[in-house]
């Protein structure tokens, strides 16, 4: 483990946990001015910024370039601790294929077809699509393949599935009810429900980077917009879901903050470099910037 990081005693929290796509990103994949300079004004203060995106590493790379292109960034909902300046993964966990495809056969024998895609492990891996599957962020690369069996011809770290008919809750939940052990299932975005490795989080692989870093939940807040960021809030001390948020999200958030294309991280990364001391962490009340809390 790392010496833990000494950090300005104005910083309220050592390390800024920040999901993707929703959150710091805006619709265009951008990082807008804002959120950069906030960024680096409270990295000059001592604290270190944590991607923690449910990309994995390859279609994250030119983002974290965009960043800085140092530190630890945590890929694939969890699934992958990628070193950014040395440009290698620390730790990959994958799906099991078998399990897998098991999980997928269960899932159709209740909802019908579903449309299937999935990230290859490594540092080079594809993202497969088979045919029928409409990628959520078209600009992101894919390859596709003639059938579902292509899909397995490597390690992949998860599965990403679309319905033709249900909606991603509806999907998600069918998907929790069936595929039991074999697989942990998300929901990351719109038209994105996933199957990842049983147990693998985005709290797993934040607390891993953490561990990394010599830091601890008490030191962490987080900022996400989906259910899949429910964990990631569970495990840090203060979890602020963007006005864009997922409902579920934004219940078990302690602050409400604005959407992503409002700059919703920067406007609270800004206050915390002038406000005073930290509230408790697990004081329970929820405040909002610029929003009402549920």
């Amino acid at each position: 483990m790392a010496a833990p990081i000494a950090y300005a005693e104005h910083t309220a929290y050592a390390l800024i946990a920040t999901d993707l796509d929703g959150t710091l990103l805006r619709g265009d994949d951008t990082v807008s001015d804002r959120s950069l300079a906030a960024l680096a004004r409270i990295s000059a203060a001592g604290a270190r910024h944590l991607v923690v995106t449910g990309r994995p590493a390859p279609r994250v790379r030119p983002l974290l370039e965009d960043l800085g292109g140092a530190g630890l960034a945590v890929c694939g909902q969890g699934a992958q601790l990628y070193d950014v300046g040395a440009g290698r993964l620390l730790w990959s966990v994958t799906l099991d294929r078998e399990l897998a495809e098991t999980a997928l056969g269960k899932i159709e024998a209740e909802v019908g077809q579903v449309y299937a895609a999935v990230d290859q492990d490594g540092i080079d891996g594809l993202t497969l699509i088979e045919p029928g599957y409409l990628m959520p962020h078209p600009t992101l690369p894919a390859v596709r393949v003639g059938r579902r069996d292509d899909l397995w011809c490597e390690p992949i770290s998860k599965v990403l599935l679309r319905h033709p008919v249900l909606s991603d809750d509806e999907l998600a939940a069918v998907a929790r009810t069936v595929v039991g052990s074999l697989a942990t299932v998300t929901m990351s975005g719109p038209g994105t429900v996933e199957l990842q490795p049983c147990g693998i989080t985005k709290a797993t692989g934040l607390a891993l980077a953490a561990g990394h870093l010599g830091l601890s939940p008490a030191d962490t807040i987080a900022f996400g917009d989906m259910p899949n960021d429910i964990p990631m809030f569970d495990w840090a001390a203060h979890g602020v879901a963007m006005a864009n948020a997922h409902s579920e999200l934004k219940a078990v958030a302690d602050e409400i903050t604005l959407s992503n294309e409002d700059d919703g991280v920067a406007a609270v990364l800004e206050r915390l470099l002038t406000e005073g001391p930290r509230p408790h962490p697990f004081g329970g009340r929820r405040d909002s910037v610029g929003v009402q809390a549920p």
